[in-house]
């Protein structure tokens, strides 16, 4: 399975937005200690994908937010 691109600059953007709020309230001790967990895995997710452009679940739905012009 070939990584091709599949979200939008907007999209990028507010997933990496996201994921660094979620990491620094897990960090910050805003969060109980089982949320914790769930928020830090959610959080780590959307910095990932939106760092690499790529979302698995966006490839095993056959989904893209990128324009065909592309």
């Amino acid at each position: 399975m070939k990584l091709q691109i599949n979200e939008r600059p907007i999209d990028r953007g507010i997933r990496i937005v996201v994921g660094i709020a979620l990491l620094a309230a897990a960090a910050a001790g805003l969060l109980a200690a089982p949320i914790v967990y769930v928020t830090s895995f959610v959080g780590a997710i959307a910095l990932v994908t939106g760092i690499v452009g790529f979302c698995p679940l966006y490839a095993i739905l056959r989904l893209s937010t990128v324009s065909a012009r592309r």
